[in-house]
């Protein structure tokens, strides 16, 4: 698997060996680490205007005191979180069930120790790829988002009703405006929102 530019992976678990541990594992295939000891401090950072920009996922400890892991995923998906930043849980086996039920509630994965180093990182791997084309696509959703908001209130009618299959003169009629006009407006929304066809307009408004 290719790797993923700028990712990081970030490491939450209470156990000083075991942060000490992971964080050299990933040091050795080049990736970059940060590490809480409490699932207070990993959500303080969140909290406090955190916005994740580059691809990275979360290994996460179920069994810490105070806030436990499972406390902290559900915080996370809540607000949205587990797709830009998917969790990977770290369990014991008493721990088992209740990773695999946090994973139907969109866990990416869950890793029971001991786990075998390569299988950890291929899974901490595959969840950075998650990441970073869920983060692509959320840019790709703002960038249209820019566009159409760029657009006049008139040139927003006629593209809606171009990406509902009218033809011009039938756009004129429900507008009360001239051919012309629609062949004009036209024109301008194809050249800001950068398409050729109204098929490929329609395409990327369904990014949206």
């Amino acid at each position: 698997m290719q790797p993923v530019p700028n990712a990081s992976v970030f490491i939450v678990d209470d156990d000083a060996s075991v942060r000490a541990g992971l964080a050299w594992l990933l040091r050795s295939r080049h990736l970059p680490s940060q590490a809480f000891d409490s699932a207070e401090a990993f959500d303080q950072m969140l909290r406090s205007g955190y916005v994740q920009t580059q691809p990275c996922c979360v290994l996460l400890d179920v069994r810490m005191p105070g806030m436990s892991g499972l406390a902290l995923f559900e915080t996370m998906v809540q607000r949205g979180l587990t797709q830009v930043i998917p969790v990977i849980f770290l369990t014991g086996h008493a721990d088992l069930p209740t990773a695999v039920d946090a994973v139907k509630r969109g866990a990416f994965d869950f890793c029971e120790k001991p786990v075998s180093d390569n299988a950890l990182v291929d899974r901490i791997e595959q969840a950075i790829v998650q990441s970073d084309q869920f983060l692509k696509q959320r840019l790709q959703q703002e960038g249209v988002g820019r566009k159409v908001a760029d657009l006049t209130e008139r040139e927003r009618s006629v593209m809606r009703l171009v990406t509902e299959g009218l033809p011009n003169k039938l756009i004129a009629e429900q507008l009360d405006i001239s051919v012309r006009t629609v062949e004009v407006h036209r024109a301008r929304v194809f050249d800001k929102m950068d398409v050729k066809s109204a098929v490929e307009l329609a395409n990327l408004l369904q990014q949206r």
